[in-house]
């Protein structure tokens, strides 16, 4: 047994938990109790973020005591959301995910950019992720060893309806996730596209078995946009940086959600 596998209990409580330290963290920043908005966004690349604020559409979430990052909400979808930016890696992406569902949180969704291993159209293009392979560590702190980290089937059909009704083009299919991005080899690449995966990211294993552990609503989806720069002009995702595109299929998610 690897040592990453030693010593889990994924039934065990935890000693540490995200009210704890949201507890401490507001009486150091001298915050009032507040919910953040019901539905969430973690944009890992955080271009969704930055295209808003140029629009000027984003206001600062002041009472967010989180100690890494910033929230702001925006209108999407009919309603009030929160989004974080930069909240990259699944250690980095689960531990956000807490702290939100720790504060009011009912949906969260993370829209994160991935490599293609499986074609399934001409880039940029958006995957629904079903299930993602876990080739990272986090996943195993909240879920026995599997192969995949499974999303809720209720969500995938959600978004898979909203998407089709608005007329977007997305795929419903498996993800890989991975720790190091730069240890993508042609074995490992391989290995994934005999699988039918379709998607290499970096989030979305660990945010399901935190999902289901927790029994948390978290959708996660892959835009698609690099053959992992093995190409000339890769990794072009579109009008404003995909973020105009990728707000139109979040929205749409939302609008069905309500």
């Amino acid at each position: 047994m690897p040592p990453l596998l030693e010593n889990k209990n994924a039934s065990a409580p935890s000693v540490f938990e995200a009210e704890g330290l949201l507890r401490e963290a507001r009486r150091q920043k001298n915050l009032s109790i507040v919910d953040v908005p019901r539905v969430c966004i973690l944009d890992p690349d955080g271009d969704i973020v930055r295209h808003l604020q140029r629009a000027g559409k984003t206001q600062r979430f002041e009472g967010w005591p989180c100690y890494h990052t910033d929230l702001y909400s925006f209108e999407l979808g009919g309603q009030t959301v929160g989004i974080i930016g930069c909240a990259v890696g699944a250690p980095f992406a689960v531990l956000i995910a807490e702290e939100l569902f720790a504060s009011g949180c009912c949906l969260l969704l993370s829209m994160t950019s991935a490599g293609q291993i499986v074609p399934a159209g001409t880039l940029p293009y958006f995957v629904i992720i079903e299930r993602a392979l876990r080739d990272e560590g986090t996943s195993y702190h909240y879920a026995p060893p599997s192969e995949y980290s499974d999303a809720d089937p209720q969500l995938i059909a959600l978004a898979a309806r909203a998407l089709k009704k608005s007329g977007l083009n997305a795929i419903v299919g498996a993800s890989w996730t991975t720790d190091a991005p730069f240890r993508e080899t042609a074995e490992a690449i391989a290995a994934a596209r005999d699988k039918g995966v379709l998607a290499v990211e970096m989030e979305a294993a660990a945010l399901f078995a935190f999902a289901r552990a927790a029994g948390k609503k978290v959708l996660c989806l892959a835009h698609v946009t690099n053959a992992m720069a093995q190409t000339q002009g890769d990794f072009e995702k579109g009008e404003a940086d995909g973020s105009v595109e990728a707000l139109r299929v979040l929205e749409s998610i939302i609008a069905a959600s309500l």
